[in-house]
């Protein structure tokens, strides 16, 4: 701070007489790219033209022109001062300058100058309307017509200079000018833009520089670059905050979206997912865990990325706040493609990829069939004798094929500046890594924009049909699990001679299952053929998704608008297990069994919303007042049972079923929310912001309970103070801050009573839940500060820090024996997330030559701060004393909830029995013997400690590579996979202590390795030996391409040969599994492993062509 103190007065005068001796200087505070101006104006004067601008921005014009009265048009919408004057002045031979307050006018010099002439396409060679060229440092530039086409009147004494190309959502590229002519240039699109514009909440397109909060959002080409059957899989690693893990069930499966931490104990903890502004409940996920293997799909994993225009991802509960309880978890914005003006462009995508176990455990196959060293006393097992040399017994990798994947996709736009249409159609078609797994989806989509009434009126209406079916999706568990048998197969057998996996039996006249009786074992084990094509689980669904939005221009800064949405599915899932399946499965019918379920998901949504956006001198306001209604149900039908012992073999029905066996079940629920909310954000000088929302719920839910609604109230600030002074090499700064309370209503059918039926034994069964008390809605508190820059133009950094408490945790411990009833809800629970995100992101052209770089690192700490204090008996009035709350898991593995643990911290009571000096015990027969029941050993969390992840792209002359390694740093995962493998002798661990002559226990006693290992991998293992440090790195993409220029098409299409690959190379990974796939998008299945299928790895070839 200046130690000398300056009157006031004086301080006022001086700075006057700066401003009158020099006006040609900029003022502080004002940067021609902090004003954007909305303009719709038909056929007025030139002078009404200028005076509009003045009253949307701070400037004043010096007119050294007549004229004034000659008519003109121009439409703009959230543009700068340089754009709209492009376009207003350019085409009526007007030169004009922006310089600090002043914009002046004079006639466009009409000798020593030279004309440019050029096209500006995109990465893909499509052309680029609207992109601002201007000669760097003047105001003398243009704009490029619906072809990407422009023509510049450039004067002799600035052909020293350096042109420059800008377009709204690319990376400025700058040419020398020189003796050039010509200028073809290529825009690229950038994955953050951190001075433009983003979609936030409701589909609002804000200023960046505005918010409060940390939205990043990523464009189409980076979704589409490599590509993935469920599109939100390549968000992984573009994002800080996000945590990703894809589904084990193969292509089209579910994915789990966390963002900022687990924070609910009883609730979903899955992000929203929003299009186009309005919420989509995503139906679906969920999978088979351990008996039942059925792989599951989701609702989102429908959408065609080729649709998709961007995605912006609102981490934080005050990014999220306007949609209440439905994004208490934060929102995933997905904005869809539109139609364009100009002449009718088409695209036409083609991928091809090849399949193949990405992570697999560590098989051995030198040691054969049998038990104790010796063969012929066991055809379960691989405890024989060793294999004579050269003798390779078999090998998992013997079963797996290389599947296939083929996406082909074509989509069409055009259309006139009043009238723009949008068509699309895709199909994939993928067959996996095991036999007879399919998975098929076509999607058809067709949008239209219209504008009316002098474009004041705007109609968005859009259709959807999509046909998704798949065949035998597993997941993981044990029944109708072909990598159970596959895994265990024991290595002296030929495992050939059952690939015919069935035979006639003369004697019922049906072919039946060929699979040795001795190979059943324990986990009901059948032929992995028979299960491929004789253990059908087939899914058929048919959807559709109607949305039409109109809004109205009332002034040119107050619109109203309105919209609707309605998505409705229909599925058939059908289960048929072919007679000889094992007599488990099929509840001892001997001719097959048949489950058929009809289940029809359905949502409407509607809004209506009040608009204001309005600027004057140095404020400006956005405000928007709405209402909302929110209708989602599903409802399932399921039938199935036994085909009774006089029916048809194999003839799968509803009507042919046993009827003392057969049983229909039915099942659904209905939610409706009722919500009006608020927004309102003041700025000033476009550097300092503020905004406050609320919104209020009335939930379904809720009937019943005290709490009839609840409000969700946020507030925050943002600073650019680059907006009010020069800071050099630091061309961009924004300070942040938000707070929000956000949350979601307690779980349905609390409130009301209700009675489970017990389809077995067709009866209600008797409530065991103690009366539902005063019940109130869930709720998490989040603060955030954050900070954004840009240093240099190419070099970003954005950084933010939260901690959000989440409280009124719902759920229901076991009440002690005494008490009539069993279990109680309470609502004492508190968890805690705090954490880090930070994303450093460099891109930089050199000539022809272009480098984007972006790092992302996510880091969450969760904490479980209160579980039950306080909580009393209702029925004696004593305290409860609620140490822990257990939750099962798998086998002996289970998670325990406490005060200061985590979410995810997983626990174990079992090990092996111990002397008084904690030493394992061994017998006289030298084996090893379990405890069940002992002291609880805390495994670890299997919640990462970070996330990080660097992308790349280069660009040179046409010619492109792109890659992104990822990584997981911390966390535990348990695979009883693993502890299978080593019971049964196939693993490479039970293996190689065999070699070593056995395993070495306590230092210094050596025993059987088959002893050791039947004993601590019986009945899914004991997890402290089966647990692993889930820290892993890889190569995540990689992208190889050449795009063809258009002259070589006679400047009519451009064509790009990709070479794409997904999941190449692991670089570090101690799990025998792939620790970021996951069984469940619950809560209580992350780290897992069960018979899980792998993870993919893929590398294909991708064509794309433009017209």
């Amino acid at each position: 701070m200046n130690r000398y103190r300056i009157p006031q007065r004086s301080c006022c005068l001086f700075l006057f007489l700066i401003l009158f001796l020099l006006p040609a200087k900029a003022a502080p505070g004002l940067q021609s790219e902090d004003v954007r101006l909305t303009l719709q104006l038909k056929d007025v004067t030139l002078a009404k033209a200028i005076d509009s601008i003045k009253e949307q921005s701070p400037y004043l014009f010096f007119i050294s022109i007549t004229d004034l009265d000659r008519k003109v048009s121009l439409s703009v919408k959230d543009e700068t001062i340089e754009s709209v004057c492009a376009k207003l002045f350019t085409p009526l031979k007007i030169s004009w300058r922006v310089n600090g307050h002043y914009i002046y006018l004079t006639n466009a010099p009409e000798s020593s100058s030279v004309t440019l002439t050029g096209t500006v396409t995109d990465g893909s060679g499509a052309a680029v309307p609207g992109a601002a060229v201007v000669v760097q440092g003047t105001s003398t530039g243009t704009v490029t017509d619906i072809d990407g086409h422009f023509t510049l009147l450039v004067p002799g004494d600035l052909l020293g200079g350096t042109l420059e190309f800008n377009s709204l959502g690319y990376a400025i590229v700058r040419r020398e000018i020189g003796e050039r002519r010509v200028f073809n240039v290529t825009l690229r699109e950038e994955s953050t833009e951190l001075e433009g514009t983003v979609v936030t909440a409701l589909g609002i397109r804000r200023d960046q520089k505005a918010l409060s909060y940390n939205v990043q959002e990523v464009k189409s080409d980076l979704l589409t670059a490599v590509k993935d059957a469920n599109f939100i899989n390549s968000l992984n690693g573009k994002v800080a905050g996000v945590n990703i893990n894809a589904s084990s069930s193969g292509v089209g499966g579910a994915s789990k979206v966390v963002l900022r931490g687990n924070k609910s104990i009883s609730q979903s903890s899955n992000a929203l997912y929003v299009i186009d502004g309005i919420p989509m409940y995503n139906f679906g996920g969920g999978g088979g865990t351990e008996f039942d293997s059925k792989g599951a799909s989701e609702s989102i994993a429908d959408i065609n990325p080729e649709d998709i225009e961007s995605i912006s991802v609102l981490t934080g509960a005050a990014a999220a706040a306007l949609y209440g309880s439905e994004a208490a978890n934060g929102a995933v914005m997905i904005t869809t493609r539109s139609g364009h003006a100009g002449k009718v462009s088409a695209t036409f995508t083609s991928n091809t990829e090849f399949l193949s176990p990405f992570r697999l455990p560590e098989f051995q196959s030198r040691y054969g069939t049998g038990l104790n060293g010796k063969s012929g006393n066991s055809g379960t097992y691989s405890w024989g004798a060793k294999l004579p040399d050269g003798t390779k017994g078999y090998s998992p990798s013997d079963y797996f094929e290389t599947g296939h994947s083929y996406t082909n996709s074509f989509t069409l736009s055009g259309g006139t500046d009043r009238n723009r249409t949008y068509l699309s159609a895709a199909a994939l078609n993928s067959d996996g890594i095991i036999p007879n797994n399919r998975y098929d989806r076509y999607n058809f989509t067709f949008r239209n924009t219209t504008y009316l009434l002098r474009d004041r009126l705007k109609i968005d209406a859009s259709a959807g049909y999509i046909m998704q079916k798949d065949q035998n999706m597993t997941n993981q568990g044990v029944y109708s699990n072909p990598l159970v048998p596959a895994y265990l197969f024991p290595r002296g057998d030929n495992f050939n001679v059952y690939r015919s996996f069935e035979r006639y039996n003369a004697g019922t006249k049906l072919m039946e299952q060929f699979w040795s009786s001795d190979l059943e074992g324990d986990l009901r084990m059948q032929n992995p053929y028979w299960i491929n094509y004789r253990n059908l689980r087939n899914n058929d669904k048919k959807r559709y998704m109607l949305s039409l939005s109109v809004s109205f221009d009332i002034l040119d800064w107050l619109d109203v608008a309105g919209r609707v949405r309605v998505d409705n599915a229909s599925n058939l899932y059908t289960q048929k297990l072919y007679a000889s399946s094992n007599a488990t499965l099929t509840e001892g019918g001997t001719n097959g069994h048949y489950t058929e379920a009809r289940t029809y998901d359905k949502q409407t949504y509607a809004d209506l919303m009040l608009n204001a956006n309005k600027s004057w001198r140095e404020w400006s306001i956005a405000a928007s007042l709405g209402t909302s209604y929110n209708n989602i149900g599903t409802d399932e039908l399921r039938y199935g049972g036994p085909i009774q012992d006089n029916g048809l073999a194999n003839v799968f029905n509803v009507f042919d079923l046993d009827d003392t066996k057969k049983r229909a079940s039915k099942s659904g629920w209905n939610d409706e929310t009722q919500s009006v909310f608020g927004s309102v954000e003041v700025g000033w000088r476009r550097s300092l912001y503020l905004t406050v929302t609320g919104r209020n719920d009335w939930a379904s839910q809720l009937a019943g309970s005290s709490s009839k609604s609840f409000f969700y109230p946020s507030a925050g600030l943002s600073w650019v103070p680059t907006a009010m002074w020069e800071t050099g090499a630091l061309s961009y700064l924004k300070l942040r801050g938000s707070v929000a309370s956000v949350g979601m209503p307690f779980p349905r059918f609390l409130t009301i009573p209700t009675y489970e039926y017990d389809a077995t034994n067709r009866i209600w069964k008797d409530k065991t839940h103690y009366p539902i008390g005063d019940l109130k809605p869930e709720r998490t508190l989040t603060w955030e500060v954050g900070l954004e820059t840009r240093l240099w133009q190419d070099l970003s950094v954005n950084l933010s820090w939260y901690l959000a408490d989440t409280y009124n945790q719902t759920f229901d411990p076991s009440l002690p024996p005494s008490s009539s009833y069993t279990t109680i809800y309470l609502q004492t629970g508190s968890v805690r997330n705090t954490g880090v995100e930070a994303s450093l992101g460099y891109s930089h052209s050199w000539g022809g030559f272009t480098w984007d770089s972006g790092f992302t690192f996510s880091h969450n700490r969760n904490e479980i701060t209160d579980l039950a204090d306080g909580a009393v008996n209702p029925v004696t009035g004593e305290s409860l004393d609620l140490e822990k709350l257990e939750i099962k898991a798998l086998g002996k593995a289970k998670f325990i909830l406490r005060k200061g643990g985590t979410l995810g911290d997983l626990y174990t009571s079992s090990g092996l029995k111990r002397n008084n000096y904690g030493y394992i015990e061994l017998d006289d027969n030298g084996e090893v013997s379990l405890v069940d029941n002992g002291e609880e050993l805390c495994l670890g969390s299997v919640f990462p400690t970070c996330n990080l992840a660097w992308r790349n792209d280069f660009s040179w002359n046409g010619f492109h590579l792109g890659f992104l390694f990822s990584g997981r740093i911390g966390g535990i995962c348990y695979s009883a996979t693993q502890a299978n493998l080593d019971l049964y002798g196939v693993s490479e661990a039970s293996a190689s202590a065999r070699d070593a002559g056995g395993v070495l226990v306590n230092g210094r006693e050596l025993i059987s390795a088959q002893k050791w290992y039947q004993k601590i991998g019986s009945q899914s293992g004991l997890p402290q030996y089966y647990t692993y440090d889930a820290t892993s790195f890889r190569l995540q993409e990689l992208s190889v391409g050449y795009t063809m220029p258009r002259k070589w098409f006679r400047d009519r299409a451009s064509l790009t040969l990709s070479f794409v690959g997904h999941n190449l190379w692991m670089i570090w990974c101690r799990a025998p599994f792939d620790p970021e796939s996951v069984a469940s998008t619950g809560n209580n299945y992350q780290g897992i492993d069960y018979f899980m299928m792998p993870s993919l790895r893929s590398l294909g070839l991708n064509v794309r062509l433009d017209f």
